[in-house]
């Protein structure tokens, strides 16, 4: 089997990653690899054509494949909230929080994790349009096999871009080379309160899937909370699945990622997050109407999360 993940040099995605590498799912049954395909979009497409049997990345991305949710469900969340760091070239870069920096700028954004920066702008009062803030994917950056985060901070560094909306590893890398500044950590409060809960990162899967092997669907979920405890009672394993994944700058970052994000590590997918995400999703065009919980997250098995977060 297989998990599509757009972006592996990243702890946006990790809790997927560590089920793999530290055998959580071998251990209850299922022979499960990780695959990057980037983008997002790209995933959910590859879930809904049969090429993969999970897609680890944004919540609101199903619906690039999945219109109104039809055919695919949220299984569990690796993290709670929309997890996407605006950074600007530092020499730009004004208060934290000020979102006033973007006016005529250039900012690179990956398809699907664009619509998030877009809607908090609006909603902050900044319009891309009449404020000619531009907003697009890095060239070269949708590729198959491309990490977005850190190919944005190489771009950010070479000039090519004035700011960025991408992951953790990527602001982390722009800030520590001294080229770009944290402007918004949407997690963190900053930004607008509603955009919190835009999106996530969780593991989907089909409705076919869930028909036909829902002990595979359930391992999914119990494989990725094992990993988000394991990471919480010794993060340094972060580090060894970083030098055998990643390059050496980002395996030695990676594990201080994780730590940072840990309290976020939170399988549950509430209604609440559910209806926020739904909101999102139809002021962004990418939802016609308002889909019940239900119809978003296989609730059947809900019951996993309370379970103890331990793999035999």
């Amino acid at each position: 089997m297989k998990i599509a993940v757009p972006d592996l040099i990243s702890p946006s995605y990790f809790p997927a990653l560590a089920a793999v590498e530290l055998g959580f799912f071998q251990r209850l049954g299922f022979d499960v690899t990780h695959d990057l395909r980037a983008p997002a979009n790209r995933c959910y497409e590859d879930l809904r054509d049969g090429h993969v049997d999970f897609v680890a990345a944004e919540a609101h991305g199903a619906l690039a494949a999945f219109p109104n949710w039809r055919g695919v469900k949220l299984l569990c969340a690796q993290s709670q909230g929309m997890y996407w760091f605006l950074v600007m070239r530092a020499d730009l870069a004004k208060a934290r929080g000020d979102l006033s920096v973007v006016r005529g700028r250039r900012i690179g954004a990956a398809p699907w994790v664009e619509m998030g920066l877009r809607r908090m702008l609006l909603a902050a009062g900044i319009d891309p349009a009449r404020d000619h803030v531009d907003i697009a994917p890095i060239p070269g950056s949708v590729s198959l096999k491309v990490n977005t985060g850190v190919t944005a901070a190489e771009a950010l560094g070479d000039g090519r871009i004035d700011g960025f909306w991408a992951n953790g590893m990527g602001a982390e890398i722009a800030v520590r080379r001294g080229v770009g500044t944290v402007v918004i950590d949407a997690r963190r409060g900053d930004g607008p309160a509603e955009c919190f809960n835009y999106t996530a990162a969780t593991i989907a899967t089909t409705d076919r899937l869930i028909a036909d092997a829902p002990h595979a669907a359930a391992a999914a979920i119990r494989a990725v909370m094992a990993a988000q405890q394991a990471l919480r009672q010794d993060v340094s394993l972060a580090t060894r699945i970083g030098r055998a994944l990643f390059p050496p700058e980002q395996a030695e970052l990676i594990a201080d990622l994780i730590a940072r994000d840990l309290p976020f590590y939170d399988p549950v997918l509430t209604e609440e997050f559910v209806t926020s995400m739904n909101r999102f999703s139809r002021d962004v065009g990418v939802l016609d109407a308002d889909v019940p919980y239900d119809q978003v997250v296989a609730t059947q098995f809900s019951s996993i999360w309370r379970e103890p977060a331990g793999v035999a």
